[in-house]
């Protein structure tokens, strides 16, 4: 079995982002990246699943020198391979973004060079819900999406998403795409000596080009407004539970 993980180099999801002055970037002096946590269960899912099975993981991200940590930290989670689909200074939507992992994962024939292709549900940080999806109809795969459970039998794969009651269930032939949600599993924590045996690892590069699709255009980047507000105490005893109801009356909640 060959599987993929298509992960994304995104800031630390607890972190205080803090913009560049001229509010294009994200400030990285103050801050670290991981990968994004749907990714990061991808990563678990495409590496525990070669585990049973027998073949090879590989884990892929476009985006600049600086996302080989994060590729790293997919080979030390135990993937085989690694690859860099460099990004340059453009700006990338999910539709290049989409097209240009399409043809690094397929052959000469366009037909995908792997069995399963993992892809978080949503990035951290833009959350468009797209890249896999557009994958998939880009090589003519079948594509599941939110899923919590994933499981291969022969050449099915079994796919579970959750819903109100129960799951949904979808049985789809290999090659396929999933995108898969945090919960799916647990990733593991890399050892001290896989991180340092991931550091030898060649990461296998190629250049990245936008087609000539404008999907994105960046004017300025925002952080979202937060609620500082201190939380109040409204009691510790039975009588709290009225002034709880007049709280929910005026947020129109009851």
């Amino acid at each position: 079995m060959e599987t993929i993980a298509c992960i994304k180099r995104v800031p630390d999801t607890g972190a205080k982002i803090v913009l560049t002055d001229d509010k294009q970037d994200v400030d990285a002096s103050s801050i670290g990246y991981t990968i994004s946590p749907h990714e990061e269960c991808a990563v678990e899912e495409a590496v525990s699943l070669v585990e049973e099975n027998g073949g090879t993981s590989t884990v892929l991200t476009l985006g600049d020198e600086d996302a080989t940590e994060q590729l790293r930290t997919g080979v030390a989670m135990g993937a085989d391979e690694a690859k860099l689909l460099e990004a340059g200074d453009h700006e990338w939507g999910p539709i290049t973004t989409a097209r240009e992992i399409a043809e690094a994962v397929s052959d000469e024939d366009g037909e995908s060079k792997y069995d399963l292709l993992f892809f978080g549900n949503e990035s951290a940080d833009a959350q468009n819900y797209q890249v896999g999806i557009r994958v998939a109809n880009q090589l003519d795969l079948p594509v599941v999406t939110g899923i919590k459970d994933v499981e291969v039998d022969g050449d099915t794969v079994i796919a579970k998403r959750e819903v109100a009651g129960g799951n949904d269930v979808f049985e789809v032939p290999m090659p396929a795409v999933v995108t898969v949600k945090e919960g799916v599993n647990t990733p593991r924590y890399p050892s001290m000596r896989s991180r340092m045996q991931a550091r030898q690892t060649d990461v296998d590069r190629s250049g990245a080009e936008p087609e000539d699709v404008t999907d994105v255009r960046k004017v300025e980047l925002e952080v979202p407004e937060q609620d500082d507000s201190p939380a109040e105490v409204l009691g510790d005893s039975p009588e709290a539970a009225v002034d709880v109801v007049e709280v929910l009356e005026d947020l129109e909640v009851v």
